[in-house]
C-alpha cells in the first residue's frame, strides 16, 4: 500500500493587515487528500510540533466552496478525521512512507525552513527512491532540507516551482514579508541553487516535475500538483 505523509505548519499568528491569522491553507491540503484517496493512497498529516491552525483567508467562498467547504465544516469527513488526527513529526516513521507532500499557507514560511524533523522525513523518502512534493509556499521546506547522499540541497540544479513574488505583490504582502525577514518560495530557490519555473500568471494552474521532485504554483495547482506527485513516484 503506497503511503503519503502531508505535511501541515505548525504556525497560526496574525499575519495579515486585517488581523487575521496565517495557517494551514485548507484546499492545499485537502485537494491533495482527496487526490491521493482516490488513488487508493494511504495519507496521514503531520506537523513539526502536532498542532495546526487555519489560515483565515482560505475560509473565504473564492477559495473554499461547495463539497471542499462541505468536507472541511463536516467534522465526520474523511479529511476531517485525519487532519484531527494530526501527528507530531518525531512520531512519523520515514520509512513507512512513499510521498511526502508539503501543504502550504504563508504560515510555511515562518516555520518550514526551521521544520528539521519534517525536512529529515522527506530526505529519507527521498532517499528511499520517493516523491518529495511542495504547492504554494510549501516550497519554503526545502530551505535546509539537504539530500541524505549528495549532502547539498535536495533542489539544487533541480526546477522547481511556487508562489511567485508577483503574487506576493498583489496580494499585497511583500513588505509585510520583508518586515519579518520571510524568504519567498522564489528566494528559497536562489538560496538553494535551484531553477525556479515561474508560472505563466500567478493564479494559473501549474505545476512542474523534475524526476522525483514535484512543485506547484498555488491553491489552483494544487490537485495536479498531487496527481503529479503520484505519477511520479508510480513511474519511479
Amino acid at each position: 500500500m503506497v503511503k503519503a505523509l502531508i505535511a501541515v505548519s505548525s504556525y497560526n499568528g496574525v499575519f495579515y493587515d486585517d488581523g487575521a491569522k496565517t495557517g494551514l491553507f485548507v484546499v492545499e491540503a485537502l485537494h491533495p487528500f482527496n487526490v491521493f484517496r482516490k488513488r487508493g493512497i494511504d495519507v496521514v498529516f503531520a506537523s513539526e510540533t502536532g498542532n495546526y491552525g487555519i489560515d483565515e483567508h482560505s475560509l473565504a467562498s473564492d477559495f473554499l466552496n461547495g463539497q471542499d467547504k462541505e468536507d472541511f465544516e463536516n467534522p465526520d469527513s474523511e479529511f476531517s478525521k485525519a487532519l484531527k488526527n494530526i501527528k507530531k513529526a518525531s512520531d512519523i516513521k520515514a520509512d513507512e512512507f512513499d510521498i511526502f507532500f508539503a501543504s502550504a499557507g504563508h504560515a510555511t514560511l515562518f516555520d518550514y525552513p526551521k521544520a528539521t524533523t519534517l525536512q529529515k522525513i522527506a530526505g529519507e523518502i527521498y532517499e528511499r527512491d520517493g516523491v518529495v512534493s511542495a504547492v504554494c509556499h510549501g516550497p519554503a521546506i526545502f530551505d535546509g532540507l539537504i539530500d541524505p547522499l549528495t549532502k547539498e540541497y535536495l533542489i539544487k540544479d533541480k526546477k522547481i516551482t511556487g508562489f511567485t513574488d508577483i503574487g506576493e505583490e498583489m496580494l499585497g504582502v511583500d513588505g509585510i514579508m520583508k518586515k519579518q525577514n520571510l524568504l519567498s518560495v522564489e528566494d528559497v530557490a536562489k538560496k538553494c541553487g535551484a531553477i525556479y519555473v515561474a508560472p505563466p500568471g500567478p493564479w494559473d494552474d501549474f505545476s512542474i516535475v523534475d524526476g522525483r521532485i514535484v512543485t506547484g504554483v498555488n491553491p489552483a495547482s494544487a490537485t495536479t500538483t498531487a496527481k503529479n506527485a503520484a505519477d511520479a513516484f508510480e513511474a519511479n
